[in-house]
């Protein structure tokens, strides 16, 4: 039984073909610049050389049909024709309150989906694209819908509501969702297998790391708070999002430089965070480079960002009672994140205790790693995300396979 995911964006669609039998993966990569031109496909097989094609794509269908017969490939695919693949999983950003789990795709869900594209329409609208794109082209599989903010809807309403007219949440569903699930879901487990506990015994705080930052408060194994809230716009300083900012700045600015609200929040999530701050697009690692080379503007963004981290991972202690771990996870690319140690390095008062030597190893290598000192209070884990684990964990339960 084979499963294709699928995490479907604007310009771009990330793939991974997953033998559910024998727990592996046989193929990933992803087809970038869609409808813009120029598209090319990075095809992955473990062990192998990657490959590259350029192929024109002007939609997504037509992506997902590059996809398709890339996988089914006589020289580099890993399938001898589509009929092996058994399902297709499809990662949707914004569930809203409809969904608290993964589900199978029918007309019903993609309306909901569509209905909630208001509140995400830079992801949930791709999200739909690739949906009908594989209904299209594989329409005799089952499709599953696995949703970003499924993993907070056991936030309180003391935490997902927010001091805004009551109103405006029952017509407009206007409250914190969160995102990043997948990623805080295995976190969360593997943390509390890396502490040898049950999940429903520990109290973590987890951290997705990578341009796109976001924390979660972990109770018990259950998502009580996080960071990113009706978008992934809110919470902690980011790659090109400014995270939380006095509400009153985009009205201001709005008026004194007279930018529309397309423009304004294009300014937000694309020309903030570090890159607004340092003046340009860059890594951490660059900045981290440059910084060191005395460029002010780089060594002010990243402190920053430490600082807002460690706020945050304050605030969480004081609403999940004493914690066991702090988890931080990452996408591929994104290990090299120094911003973390930068982060603990002022925080043994309440315990956690970073060691500097294995936090430096944790920096490349791609692997788990248990960074705090011998004597921290708190363990302190890096490894990677588990969200393609975590998709087709989801749609092998919700296609009742064993």
């Amino acid at each position: 039984m084979m499963i294709l995911t699928l995490n479907c964006r604007t310009y771009s669609i990330q793939y991974q073909l997953f033998d559910w039998k024998n727990k592996s993966v046989l193929a990933h990569g992803e087809v970038e610049r869609i409808v813009v031109g120029d598209s090319f496909i990075t095809h992955r097989v473990p062990g192998l050389p990657n490959a590259h094609r350029d192929a024109e794509c002007s939609d997504h269908k037509a992506a997902l049909g590059l996809i398709l017969k890339t996988l089914s490939d006589a020289r580099i695919g890993v399938i001898k024709n589509v009929n092996q693949i058994s399902a297709v999983g499809h990662r949707v950003v914004h569930g809203g309150e409809k969904f608290t789990r993964s589900v199978q795709i029918d007309a019903d869900v993609i309306d909901a989906i569509r209905d909630c594209a208001t509140l995400a329409p830079l992801h949930n609208t791709p999200n739909l694209a690739g949906i009908e794109a594989a209904r299209a082209l594989l329409p005799n599989l089952p499709q599953v819908a696995i949703f970003d903010t499924a993993f907070h809807q056991t936030m309180p309403e003391r935490a997902y509501m927010y001091p805004l007219p009551y109103d405006w949440y029952k017509t407009h569903g206007i409250r914190r969702y969160g995102f990043h699930g997948h990623s805080h879901l295995y976190a969360a487990r593997r943390g509390a297998e890396l502490l040898g506990k049950a999940p429903a015994e520990t109290n973590l705080i987890t951290v997705h790391t990578g341009n796109g930052v976001s924390l979660c408060a972990v109770q018990g194994g259950k998502s009580i708070d996080t960071s990113m809230g009706l978008t992934p716009l809110e919470g902690v300083m980011m790659g090109t999002r400014c995270g939380d900012i006095d509400p009153g700045i985009t009205s201001f600015v709005m008026k004194e430089m007279g930018l529309s609200a397309t423009e304004m929040e294009l300014f937000l999530n694309q020309k903030s965070g570090l890159a607004g701050i340092a003046g340009r697009y860059m890594s951490r690692r660059s900045a981290l480079h440059e910084a060191s080379q005395g460029d002010e503007r780089c060594r002010i963004g990243l402190q920053m960002e430490a600082y807002r981290l460690r706020k945050y991972i304050g605030s969480y202690i004081a609403v999940t009672g004493p914690i066991d771990a702090i988890v931080f996870s990452f996408g591929e690319g994104w290990v090299d994140w120094p911003v973390r140690g930068m982060a603990l390095v002022e925080m043994e008062h309440f315990g956690i205790k970073l060691d500097p030597v294995q936090d430096l190893m944790a920096l490349g290598d791609g692997k788990e790693h248990k960074i705090s000192a011998p004597d921290s209070k708190i363990a302190i884990y890096v490894l990677p995300s588990g969200e393609e684990l975590v998709l087709n964990e989801d749609v092998a339960a919700v296609l009742k396979w064993h």
